[in-house]
């Protein structure tokens, strides 16, 4: 199947997991959630109690692990993401992972072999692809590039009625001093940081439900806004 290359980037929080999913499936093209496969990295790492500051090593498990993604109807969420043949889908968003994912991903040695990963994924054909370095690093020539954001606030919030749905105790504040210290990482990394790629679109979310945000996708696609310049 063909069909374009759509990036979708931004923080933590942004929406990209949720808007990127539905775009997917309103134009039929496959997912790719880059920030789950740094996700399932580390929740490996931790399982096997690897030193998540020892990028060499984190990078060699990495080529040896299996990650892929797989839609699912009638499952909650419908769409599914496999460690190794293990469906890891709800472990991967434990705090734990939360907590140390930023640490697995800043790895210079982590980031190429991932990269690598993620550009096969690109052989199925058309694909709506989200993450952090997406348009910039992993698919530079992508069809279109869109960068999703909103303010910390608002982040803050999405997350935290998020996290006290599945049950975890938490404050607002403290989840937003969380949001403030992975924006950081993100952005100041030294390989492939968070940043907005010179020919995306930017879509601020703070106050847009997620049907307006898909709609404004599909509607910069129908029309041409976002398309790469080759």
């Amino acid at each position: 199947m063909h069909g374009p290359i759509i990036a979708i980037d931004g923080p933590a929080g942004a929406g990209k997991s949720t808007v990127a999913r539905t775009v997917a499936r309103r134009l039929n093209l496959f997912y790719l959630d880059t920030g789950a496969m740094y996700r399932a990295l580390t929740l490996k790492a931790m399982r096997e109690r690897i030193d998540l500051s020892d990028g060499p090593g984190l990078a060699e498990m990495a080529r040896r692990t299996e990650m892929r993604g797989e839609y699912r109807r009638g499952m909650r969420p419908a769409h599914r993401f496999f460690l190794d043949g293990e469906d890891v889908t709800s472990a991967i968003r434990s705090r734990e992972v939360s907590a140390h994912v930023s640490q697995v991903s800043s790895h210079p040695e982590v980031r190429r072999e991932m990269v690598k990963k993620q550009r096969t994924w690109a052989q199925v054909g058309g694909l709506v692809a989200e993450g952090r370095d997406v348009g910039t690093v992993v698919f530079p020539q992508a069809d279109f590039k869109f960068f999703i954001t909103a303010s910390v606030k608002e982040r803050a919030r999405r997350r935290y009625r998020e996290m006290r749905r599945e049950g975890y105790q938490v404050t607002l504040r403290a989840v937003e001093q969380e949001m403030v210290r992975r924006d950081h990482m993100d952005t100041t990394r030294e390989v492939n940081p968070l940043r907005r790629a010179a020919d995306a679109v930017v879509i601020d979310t703070t106050g847009m439900r997620v049907s307006q945000v898909v709609n404004e996708i599909l509607s910069a696609v129908r029309e041409g806004r976002g398309q790469t310049r080759r």
